[in-house]
């Protein structure tokens, strides 16, 4: 068992280099897996419910076994389980990480990160007193959700009685399409508007959403002037999120605004020694010092290193050394450089924004929310890829010529006219490009 694992995570990693992370986060981070049987020839991987399941049956199914070929070789194959999971009380969701306890105690704080840190531990010890909201923005990796986590935790230190709900922002969305389609928007109140502390990851991605700005803009000044803690993190900050309403932007501004810059050398090797020591797992000093050197950008590429470096000894008895550690961060150095964007992700993250799937804007649906979505797509496809009409159309569906050229007219006359769809747009490609 313990050796799956350790596979499951690099199976884990070549699926998260393949698609988006948002689709990565909602649909391959919360499996588990369960048994590997090489005489039978399957894995067995544990999905959260039934819809899922099905969900990646019908979507991943084809990357799920090419990433296990590529960790197992070709007998492979595998089969998904479903355990229902129990309904999250506030105050028990909180980010979640492999085993490794996301506090304050195992942040590493150095120059990049020093003043957002003080300034959560500020939060959690004097909710509401110092900085509220507060907002921490920086690039994806470079420990935002350890963070909060770190907050969730020492509050419920400090204030063992009080309530914590920690949502992603896309949950959040969810959650409130849900109650809408439901009748159940009272509860949803109920649930967020009663918190003491109220934690939200990736607050960018409600830029654009009406309904669910509407809901937050109610809830946040419910919290604010009951003098609750929120404490939100972004990509960027508030006023570089094109789509997100004004009201908003400055709500989110009179509080603190902390960054959370990349991380220096000797920060770098600090972060390999101690994810290393959560696993006890010894890596020399000059191993430390290779790692730190080839990987800059991203504290998650750091400690998927170290994962990946495990992996290879404990499977396959390598020596911990730098050649081993080449070898182990090979994937993620290509996977850094800068790669064409395909039109899969934009289609994804088009999908995402406008509340459909991936597979309506390539079907021949021609509801109004679906052209819709599917003319962003044409248009962001042919801005970021420059990739010719004749082949935009088959990659829709296999449509014309004549119906791009008709979507990116459309398109051209709408960006000119509205305001806000230009302003999605952009986010749409400034989103894709950040990732």
């Amino acid at each position: 068992m313990d050796s799956f694992e350790q596979a499951w995570e690099i199976v884990c990693g070549y699926c998260k280099s393949q698609i988006t992370d948002v689709a990565y986060k909602t649909w391959f981070s919360r499996l588990k897996p369960v048994s590997l049987d090489f005489d039978q020839g399957t894995a067995v991987i544990e999905a959260p419910n039934d819809f899922h399941k099905q969900t990646l049956l019908r979507c991943y199914s084809d990357l799920l076994q090419r990433a296990l070929k590529n960790v197992f070789g070709e007998n492979i194959g595998f089969q998904i389980t479903v355990t229902e999971e129990k309904e999250i009380q506030p105050g028990e969701n909180t980010p979640q990480d492999d085993g490794y306890e996301l506090t304050f105690e195992t942040f590493v704080v150095g120059p990049s990160n020093r003043f957002a840190h003080a300034a959560c531990q500020a939060v959690a010890s004097k909710p509401a007193i110092l900085y509220n909201p507060l907002f921490i923005y920086g690039n994806s990796g470079l420990g935002k959700t350890h963070l909060l986590s770190a907050v969730s935790k020492e509050f419920k230190n400090n204030f063992p009685n009080r309530s914590v709900v920690y949502v992603k922002s896309e949950d959040f969305t969810n959650e409130v399409i849900d109650a809408i389609a439901k009748g159940t928007t009272q509860a949803l109140r109920a649930k967020y508007r009663s918190a003491d502390l109220l934690l939200v990851d990736d607050i960018q991605f409600i830029g654009g959403k009406v309904s669910t700005q509407e809901e937050f803009f109610h809830t946040f000044n419910t919290l604010y002037e009951a003098k609750k803690q929120i404490v939100l993190t972004s990509d960027r900050p508030p006023r570089d999120i094109a789509t997100l309403e004004d009201r908003m932007k400055n709500r989110f501004e009179w509080g603190l605004t902390a960054d959370v810059q990349t991380p220096e050398f000797e920060t770098r090797v600090a972060i390999i020694r101690r994810k290393a020591e959560s696993f006890d797992f010894d890596i020399p000093e000059n191993v430390c010092e290779y790692i730190a050197n080839k990987l800059k950008n991203n504290i998650r590429q750091l400690e998927g290193a170290v994962k990946k470096l495990r992996a290879f000894h404990l499977l396959e008895g390598r020596p911990v050394n730098i050649v081993t550690a080449q070898t182990a961060i090979s994937d993620i150095i290509n996977n850094s450089q800068p790669t064409p964007v395909t039109v899969d992700k934009i289609i994804e993250e088009v999908a995402r924004t406008y509340q459909v799937t991936p597979e309506d804007i390539r079907s021949q649906k021609r509801n109004a929310a679906v052209s819709k979505a599917r003319q962003v797509a044409m248009y962001v496809v042919r801005e970021i890829t420059s990739m010719p009409m004749v082949e935009i159309g088959q990659t829709f569906g296999g449509r014309d010529h004549s119906t791009v050229v008709y979507a990116l007219h459309q398109m051209e006359d709408r960006l000119e006219k509205e305001a806000h769809t230009k302003d999605t747009v952009e986010d749409i490609i400034k989103n894709i490009q950040n990732r």
